[in-house]
């Protein structure tokens, strides 16, 4: 269709030009037909090469006009050539040079008249479509690249900005308005405001805060672009909006990485990691692949887990060519472990395989007991005996004072690394304790969006439960960190700022989903929060310190802790009972013997056994 167009309008503008040339109109004949002729053959194919069929008339703005600029011109040296140069009978000169400049005018009017025409009646169709309609807050250049990514879009409907800088307001800024943030509610009832898209990527997380509880108070639906690492790759685009997710609601900055901490146990060296397709472990991998390692070894026992992080990272190392070596295995098989300490010698170990979920733990409590004390002894003797130099054990803030078997068995495992390292083995052993991690596999978060999405009610055990957050790439950094300031048998902790009650939480995802809780006070509200009761051995409030005055390190954000331990000539022998105890699956047993070598350890909850009776028996 364009390019018979085109055509028409070659032939157009050669009788034109004669026209004005010769003051009256004359037939396209003769020598004055091959004029017309001519101008088809130079320009079609100029246009074709110079890509002018390729563009979206309904998009076609500055670049598009210049594209015809461009080929123009390059028409117009041929043809001026061909018929002012040289010319031709009964062909004027001055129509070699008339012509070029009527075609450029026509076929750029064409291209505007196009875009204004489809994209009129494309806008057209938009603005009767019902979408929701939306405000940017942040009139920076990321809420205008935003604006105009969200131009033609068929899901939102921009209708201004919302700013903190008085000098914008009520002023136009690509044709949209800029509002004072205070005036929010009376535009969302004017314009029934579906959503606010926070474009403000580079502000900090108090700040955030700040503008997500002002926001919270209008029952609108808060979205959020990421941050300014992820938009550095390209620009801003429609796809980039997402929901908040629970680090837009961290109630501190996150803790800046130590360079010179993260590469020195990782670069250039043969790393282990296990449990590497969890959550921790893989965003170990991640972190540890982008600090050049010699060889990164990735040991799971979960087929599926273990082949999903290896592809992925066999597509990040593509270039730089670090080999990934996945093994089978579970970490409380000992010959396993110490046949791939052996033959494949790793310099640092992570270990990070454990079974952490808690109320699975108090009802599988031998096998816990198995994987999270005796699956940590197993590895860290088989690192010991092929020297490897650093281990770092990934541990939890539930090892505190625990009030649950998960708990007690990963300070069991912390008490078997500082045993160890007592004792004088020749690795140095290290462990880091933190709390909940966002987005990990037993995060809080992804559940209560779903509760959300579905209506509700959002499940609760307590009103007043209260925990630690951190992100995974925090907890994973960490990690790193506190391994290479390790000394022997050190406990690691992270300042983790203020704890967060989860209700609170849970009421903010609420109304930052655009909806209102349902309470005594509100019986009309959206979604309800049903409080069911404490789980099996859950605590209301986590710690990360047994004993007190904690130690500063290097790292002004990591605490070492100072936890007393028991010797490895008198842990040992208790440790081979407690083995028998779990080979014979014995429930009270274990827990008697569990809270005699963990003398903080007080269940509140009901161990279970789901085995011997066919039934729950409770112990």
């Amino acid at each position: 269709m364009a390019l018979t167009v085109d055509a028409a309008i070659c032939v157009f503008t050669v009788w034109f030009a004669f026209f004005l040339r010769l003051g009256n109109f004359v037939a396209l004949s003769d020598n004055a037909l091959w004029a017309a002729v001519a101008s088809i053959a130079l320009a079609i194919p100029i246009f074709i090469v110079s890509g002018l069929y390729r563009a979206i008339f309904r998009y076609s703005g500055w670049p598009a006009l210049l594209a015809v600029v461009r080929a123009v011109a390059i028409y117009g040296l041929f043809y001026s050539t061909i018929f002012t140069a040289i010319s031709l009978p009964d062909v004027p000169r001055t129509v070699g040079l008339i012509q070029p400049i009527l075609l450029l005018l026509f076929v750029g009017g064409s291209r505007v008249l196009a875009r204004f025409w489809l994209g009129g009646h494309y806008n057209t169709i938009l603005k009767h479509a019902s979408r929701p309609k939306v405000l940017i807050y942040g009139a920076g250049s990321t809420g205008r690249e935003l604006a105009t990514a969200m131009t033609n879009s068929p899901e939102m409907q921009v209708i201004g900005f919302l700013d903190d800088d008085p000098s914008l307001h009520r002023r136009l800024l690509n044709g949209l308005p800029v509002h004072n943030p205070a005036d929010l509610a009376p535009l969302a009832r004017k314009w029934n405001v579906a959503h606010v898209l926070l474009a403000m990527p580079n502000i900090s997380r108090n700040r955030r805060n700040e503008i997500l509880v002002s926001l919270s108070e209008h029952q609108i639906s808060v979205r959020t672009l990421p941050s300014l690492i992820d938009l550095a790759q390209g620009r801003v685009t429609v796809s980039d909006v997402r929901e908040l997710e629970v680090d837009d609601l961290l109630g501190r900055d996150p803790v800046t990485p130590d360079a010179a901490l993260l590469g020195e146990l990782v670069a250039n060296r043969v790393v282990l990691v296990t449990g590497a397709g969890g959550s921790i472990g893989s965003e170990l991998c991640r972190q540890i692949i982008r600090m050049s390692p010699k060889k990164l070894l990735l040991v799971d026992q979960s087929e599926y887990a273990l082949y999903a992080i290896h592809q992925e990272l066999e597509r990040k190392c593509a270039a730089n060519q670090i080999p990934v070596v996945p093994l089978l295995a579970s970490v409380t098989d000992a010959k396993r472990m110490q046949k791939i300490m052996k033959t494949l010698r790793p310099e640092t170990v992570y270990h990070a395989a454990a079974y952490k979920h808690v109320p699975l733990v108090e009802h599988n409590p031998g096998e816990g007991i198995r994987n999270n004390v005796f699956g940590t002894l197993h590895t860290a003797q088989a690192a010991a005996a092929s020297g490897v130099q650093n281990f770092v054990l990934i541990s939890t803030d539930k090892a505190v004072r625990p009030t649950n078997l998960m708990g007690a068995s990963k300070r069991l495992a912390e008490m078997v690394l500082q045993a160890l390292a007592d004792a004088g083995a020749p690795t140095t052993f290290s462990m880091v304790r933190f709390g909940n991690v966002l987005g990990s596999s037993g995060s809080v978060v992804p559940k209560f969006r779903q509760q959300i999405r579905e209506g509700g009610p959002i499940t609760l055990t307590h009103p007043e439960i209260t925990r630690y957050f951190m992100t995974v790439p925090e907890a994973a950094q960490l990690v790193i960190q506190a391994g290479a300031m390790a000394e022997g048998g050190d406990v690691f902790v992270l300042d983790m700022g203020q704890p967060v009650r989860i209700f609170d939480l849970a009421r903010k995802m609420v109304e930052l989903s655009g909806l209102t809780l349902r309470d005594e006070a509100h019986p009309d509200g959206d979604v309800e929060i049903k409080i069911t009761g404490l789980r099996p051995g859950e605590k209301l409030y986590e710690e990360l310190l047994i004993g007190d005055n904690p130690r500063p390190t290097s790292h002004e954000r990591i605490l070492k802790a100072q936890e007393a331990f028991t010797s490895w000539g008198e842990l040992e022998p208790k440790l081979q009972i407690l083995k028998r105890l779990t080979a014979e699956n014995d429930v009270s047993a274990i827990q008697r013997r569990v809270q005699e070598l963990v003398p903080e350890y007080v269940s509140n909850g009901e161990i279970v056994d789901w085995i011997h009776t066919g039934e729950i028996a409770v112990e």
